[in-house]
Order: structure tokens, then sequence, then C-alpha cells
């Protein structure tokens, strides 16, 4: 919310300056952002009038410009402004004046100069010469009712102040000029003045047929006819400079008083042309099919939930939020309809997110909007109207179907004192809440409002403990430490912290990346098969829809963004909380019933497997460099690597991760179709681990050194291709004996040419074998005999044999 500081005054004005105006707002809840003067410093610029304006007789693009600034005799003054004519009123920049500041910092010193010959007394000068804005088209005219000779800073005030405010939600009621003057007479005392708005009296007797058939949508609808008016008539400058100071561009009259009114009272309203509606309106719910195009442009598709205002032939409005193209106000526009309505917040709220714009009406109907004032504030429009563009008013039509009902609110003053941390007396809450405006009954400890129809954040003891919090000011509340015992928590030994998992990771070469949970829908159909993910109600934008139940997504998006700053090396890390649905999850403090929320840590990399060095040539990440790495990350638990499938990884090259017999995660490249989809140029490799798994750590056994001297033998089996190192080394150390302790594969042989012994599709294992006794010394005998039974296994297991 932007406005300058000069029209709040004219509302209410505190005996504060600008700066302790702006603390005193910040310090009742209502932050402000940013104040800034309306103009830089300048001195020496005058109003003056081109009297007469000639051609200079050596330079066909400058004129020789007859000025009076005010003083006993006209100035010469030579100019190269197109728009440099007699009658025009315009700054000048009188000999001595200093201009602002250029780029080189140091002020602009006006003097006597000479053009092409001809003496020049002053500049006259553009907008952007002053620092009034970037346009530097011509020079800046001003009214025609400028005072000549007047300082351009008097007469365009400005010596003014922008103040802009970083609102919260809950603060709809100060979206308007008049909604913080009403808080700065309650903050400081000062009186407000509030506006007296007259009747305008009717002149003819006409009414548009106006049919509310949702009241769920619009709980007030009020509006008039006015004839005659004349859209081309210029807005007038005070106008036109008040509206600039909010941040809004001038577009016509009536469009100008509609957002002027606005931004002064916070109501949002709509100007129609009456010839274009058909018939009568009717506000409604939209129908399944309907299209509107919109006042920018766009064209939208409506339906069942979203308001509309519509005519006997089509939909002419979105409701709250936006007019359309085929009754919007024209040059040629002659009789108007002017609508001031209620609706409903619920019946805004998302629906200007959901066509992807925003607009200045649905950002307050949406937080809620005065329904008591819809009148009076038509009766102020309509009298601009008159006043700009002439015309004839018609009677008022106001149609009151439903109002939101304000049930009292009692505020208990020594909760009040508890939760604010301070002592408040029972009258000062009570003085708090009539300085706001409230409706106030006092009990025995207690004080009742009734919230006022501007509102709708009072609901509970607390808002209103925030009120007098608020008006008392966050800065007189005690610096007092907090009193609690402080009851350290020990965590287990066999949980590691996720901070130390974070820390492993970054020593693994990994970098943290943190994204949002919501996620697009496709992420969760196409990398993780989930076709039914749980929807956000509310999304902060149109892609980021569902909740997330994998990390594999958020993490292929972070690789495409490095990609398209052309990073060499990727190598990224996430962990954080994924959401699946889950009927056996029950309600509870930390739980939503029917929602799981795991945590997850996930990994992708992607580019060379080393940064660049010396040492050694430059290849790919693999799969066995991310294997290595969860390995790693595991330690000193040995996790189990088993072939299986995912939706996102390669199939030939993805491994699930079992952990003591149970899944935890997978490992993987990510898949050639998902590679070509999402535009990368070779695919990453990726890990996703159940983060609680990982955290889990075995607490160390003391064992007792061996006494006996382990044995080693070393044996080359013949198996087929296909059989699996896991496998086979599984069924040699099933030992019931317990004998073998260890058994490592050193070498693999696969022939080029057939050879004895070993048949096409074979391949030739040699292992070894760790025998070790605590209690005695195996003999030969019984070593041979472990070998033997151990050579059994495999065969039985997998088909081994030894080779000859």
């Amino acid at each position: 919310m932007q406005f300058p500081e000069s029209w709040l005054r004219e509302f209410c004005n505190p005996p504060v300056d600008t700066q302790g105006l702006a603390q005193l707002l910040t310090m009742a809840g209502l932050e402000v952002e940013e104040t800034r003067p309306v103009a830089p410093p300048f001195t020496g610029v005058v109003v003056a009038e081109i009297l007469e304006a000639h051609p200079h007789p050596q330079a066909d693009r400058l004129k020789v410009c007859k000025v009076d600034a005010g003083g006993a005799t006209p100035l010469q003054v030579v100019c190269g402004a197109p728009n440099a004519r007699a009658g025009l009123k315009a700054p000048l920049a009188t000999v001595g004046a200093e201009l602002p500041p250029g780029a080189d910092g140091k002020p602009f010193r006006i003097g006597v100069g000479k053009l092409r010959g001809i003496e020049s007394h002053g500049m006259l000068c553009s907008a952007r010469e002053l620092g009034l804005s970037e346009d530097h088209g011509g020079l800046l005219e001003l009214g025609a009712d400028a005072p000549v000779g007047t300082p351009l800073r008097d007469a365009m005030a400005l010596d003014d102040t922008l103040f802009t405010l970083k609102l919260t939600p809950n603060l709809a009621h100060a979206l308007s000029v008049y909604g913080i003057a009403r808080e700065v007479a309650a903050l400081t005392g000062a009186p407000l003045k509030a506006p007296a708005i007259a009747a305008v009296p009717p002149t003819h007797a006409a009414k548009l047929p106006v049919r509310v058939e949702a009241p769920d949508l619009c709980g007030r609808f009020s509006g008039r006819i006015v004839r005659g008016v004349n859209t081309q008539a210029r807005t007038p400058a005070w106008m036109v400079d008040r509206l600039a100071r909010c941040g809004q561009r001038s577009v016509s009259a009536l469009v100008d008083i509609s957002n002027y009114v606005m931004f002064e009272f916070g109501r949002p309203s709509h100007i129609f042309d009456l010839d274009k509606i058909h018939g009568g309106l009717i506000v409604r719910w939209g129908r399944p099919g309907e299209r509107l195009e919109l006042l920018n442009g766009s064209t939208v598709e409506v339906d069942g939930a979203v308001g509309v205002i519509a005519d006997d032939r089509q939909v002419e409005s979105l409701a709250g939020i936006m007019g359309g193209e085929a009754t919007a106000v024209s040059d040629a526009t002659r009789n108007v309809y002017v609508e001031a309505a209620f609706w409903w917040p619920e019946a805004v709220q998302g629906r200007s997110r959901r066509y992807n714009f925003a607009t200045d009406a649905g950002h307050r109907f949406e937080r809620g909007v005065d329904p008591a004032g819809t009148v009076e504030h038509i009766e102020r429009i309509t009298a601009l109207i008159l006043e700009i563009c002439g015309g004839e008013a018609g009677p008022m039509d106001d149609q009151v179907l439903r109002l939101p009902e304000r049930d009292p609110v009692t505020l208990r003053v020594a909760r009040a004192a508890k939760v604010i941390g301070m002592p408040v007396a029972q009258l000062r809450c009570a003085e708090v809440f009539r300085r706001l405006g409230f409706a106030v009954a006092e009990g025995e400890g207690t004080v009742t409002v009734t919230p006022p129809s501007w509102r709708f954040d009072l609901r509970i003891e607390e808002d209103l403990i925030e009120e007098v919090a608020r008006i008392v000011g966050y800065d007189q509340l005690p610096d007092a430490p907090p009193l609690a015992p402080v009851v350290p928590h020990v965590p287990p030994e066999t949980r590691a912290s996720l901070h130390a998992i974070k820390h492993r990771l970054a020593a693994l070469d990994w970098q943290e990346t943190i994204n949002f949970s919501f996620v697009e829908a496709r992420w969760e159909s196409e990398l993780h098969g989930n076709a039914d993910p749980i929807r956000v109600l509310n999304p902060i934008a149109a892609p980021l829809a569902v909740m997330r139940s994998s990390l594999i997504g958020s993490l292929v998006q972070v690789l495409r963004h490095n990609l398209a700053r052309k990073a060499p090396r990727v190598r990224v890390a996430e962990t954080g909380r994924v959401f699946m649905r889950d009927d056996a999850v029950e309600d509870g403090e930390r739980a939503v019933a029917g929602i799981a929320q795991p945590r997850r840590v996930a990994g992708l990399a992607w580019g060379p497997a080393d940064p660049l060095q010396w040492g050694c040539s430059e290849r790919p990440v693999d799969f066995y460099d991310i294997k290595g790495d969860v390995e790693a990350l595991l330690a000193p638990r040995a996790a189990c690597f088993v072939a299986d499938t995912h939706p996102a990884l390669h199939p030939g090259r993805c491994a699930r991760v079992e952990l003591d017999g149970r899944a935890i995660g997978f490992v993987g490249e990510l898949h050639p179709r998902w590679r070509q989809a999402y535009e990368l140029p070779s695919a990453p490799v990726l890990f996703e681990l159940d983060l609680d798994a990982v955290l889990q750590r075995p607490l160390p056994a003391p064992q007792p050194l061996p006494r006996q001297q382990a044995v080693t033998r070393d044996i080359a089996l013949v198996v087929a291709e296909g059989v699996a190192h896991d496998a086979l080394v599984a069924a040699i150390q099933d030992d019931p004996e317990g004998l073998v302790q260890r058994v490592t594969l050193f070498d693999i042989y696969r022939p080029v040419q057939p050879q004895p012994g070993l048949a096409a599709g074979e391949r030739s294992m040699a292992l070894r074998l760790e025998l070790l006794d605590p209690a005695a010394t195996p003999t030969d005998a019984r070593i041979d005999a472990a070998v033997a039974a151990a050579v059994a296994r495999a065969a039985q297991a997998v088909g081994a044999r030894l080779r000859g």
C-alpha cells in the first residue's frame, strides 16, 4: 500500500513528524517498508507561462520563447522541447537555480547561456530533468490554474513523502488512506476528520434491473445510472498527482475516479457502459463453458466456482476481480452504470490467482471490504463524475441480501496482561477499543467488543489482545527475559543427528539444496509413478499444485536450473519430508489423518566424477560412484544393493538399497526417457533413502581379540554370466559351523576364446576365504572340509564348480 503523507494528514494530522509517523505505524503492526520524498531536492524552479514561441533563426529544433516567470519583465529562454508553445505553463529553472544531481552526483546549476548566438535566461524543464519521472518527451505541462511565479515545490506540493506499507492479510481495513488515518487517530488521539459525503439528488428516474441470484457470492449490491457524461473530459491534475503517488497511472476520467475512491476509502467499484448492457444485470455463479474477455485483454473460461456479473446475453464481469471488455467505457460512452458491492471474501479468494493475474480489487475483496459503505461511496463517485465529466444522476438502487454477522468477543483483562507480558488496566483496554471505533461493554474484569463492519479479523479473544498490544505499542513492551525451566534433551546414542548427516554429505562433496514441498503434478506421475498426489488447495503458483512424494523431481529441476547457467558439474543433495496418502495414519500432535510424512535424504550427481585436476583423467560420474557414497553415508552398517526397477530410473542401472533385510531406498541412473523429456545433455545418477533409517547407528559392541590366527584359502569357481556376486558370496558365507568369517572377490576371468573347463557364457571368479575359530587352531583336515563344504553350498545355490 503506497500513499502520500499529505493525503493522510488531510484525514488525521497528529503532532508528529514524518519519521515519527513511520515509527508509530511500524510499532502498531503496519510496517512501513519505505519512505521516500516525492521529488528530489532542487531550488529556484517556478511556474512560468510561455507568452511567445518563435523558431530559432539558426537552429531548426530550437525555439526562442518569451516567458512570464512572475517578474517585472518577461524572460528570454531558448528551448528545444517539441511541445513548447504560447499559452503553455511549465516549470522554469531561473538563473541561479540548482537542479537534481546528474550522473556525476553534483547539482546542476543554471546560469545565463548562449545557444547559437541567442542568450537564454533560464531553462524550461521536463519531468525527467526535475527528477519527477522518466518522461523527457517534452516540457512538464502544468495546469492552466497554476499561479505564475509560484515556486514549483509549492504549486505541486512536492515537499511530500511517499509511504509504502507492508501489510499482513488481517489488516485489510488499512488498504486505504482513510483506513490508515483511522489507525493513526486511534494511536495518537488526534481527531479523525470523517468526510462529509452528501447524497447526490437524482434528476431522472431510470434504474437498471439487477437480480442477485447468489447471496453466498454477493451480500449487498448497489448501483445507479448516470446519463450524459463526457468521457473525454480531462482528469484534474490534483487527482492525477495523487493517483501517481499511490503508484497508479492515469487512464481516463471515469477510471481515475473509480481508482481514486478505492485508494481513498478502500472500496473497489466498477463503471459499466450502460448502452452496452443487454437487458439487466444478473449476479450469479458462473456456468461451465462460459467465456469472458477481460479488460487486460485476456480471455478466461469460468465455471461454477467463479462469481460473475452477467446480462441477458453473456458474462460481463468477474465478480470482485475485473470487468469485461464488452461493457468497458470508451470515448464514445455517454451513459454509465456505477456499481459497488459487497462480495464475500470466500467467494473471491484464489480466483484471480487461478487465472494467473492479480488486481487491486481482488486483493481487497478477498480480505474483506466494509459492506456498510456501498451507497456512501457511490455517492462520492457520482459527485466526482458530475464535477469532472458532467451528467445527470439517477436514483440509488441498493439491494441488501445477507451481510456478515458480528458476534461479540470478550476479552479477559487478566489474560490480556499475561499474554502481552505487562500489566494492562481494564480502563486502558476499553479506551483502546473505543478509539478504534468499536462498540464496548465492560464487565467484572472483562471487556466485550462488537467488531465494526470494516473489521473481518476480530473473531477470538487473542485478536482483541493483539489490538491492545498494537495500540499500546510494541515498543512499550518491557524487555523481560523469559522465565521457564530448562530441561536438556539428551538424544539417544543409537541415533545420529540430522546435522551430522549433512556434514557427512558435505564431506563427500555434496552441496545442500532446499526446495518447496509442493511441486508440479507432472514430476509426481512421471518420476514417482504417483497418479493421485495430495493436491494443494490454494497453490502459490499454478504449476506448484501438489505435495511431493519424492525428492527426485526437485533435484532434477535444480539440475536444469544449474545447467541453464552453464554449471560444468552438479552434485546436490537434500533432506526433507515427503507426503503420501496412508489410511493407517491417525491425527496427532505431529500427524494428519490419512497422510504419511516421512523424511528422506536424496542426492543427484551429474558431470565429471571429480573436479578438474591433473592427478587423474576426467570421466563421467557413474552408478558405482554414487553407490560408494551411499555406502559411506550408511557406514559402519553394510547395505545390500539388489537389482530392481523404479519409474524414474534406468531399468538396467537401478538398485534397491536394503539394510538389515529392509528396503530403505534406491540408487540408479535417470531413465533415458526422462533425460530426453527434461532436456538433459546426459543422464544424472540419483539416490533417495529413508532418512530415519540413515540416522540409526549401532552402538559399538566390544569384542575380544582372537587368540588364534586366521587362515586364508583361495578358490576359483566357474559360474554362469548371470550369477550375481552377492548370491555367490552369501552362499559361501552361510557356514553352519561358523568357520568362514569373510569372503573377498579378487579376480574375474572371461576367456576371449573358449578354453577347457570354461564354456560359452561362463566366467571364473577367484575368491579368498578367511577362516577362523576363536577357540582353537583349525587343523588342515578341518580347513579342507570347510572349503569343500563352501564349494558344495555354492554349487547347490548358484550351480558353481571348481575351476580345473
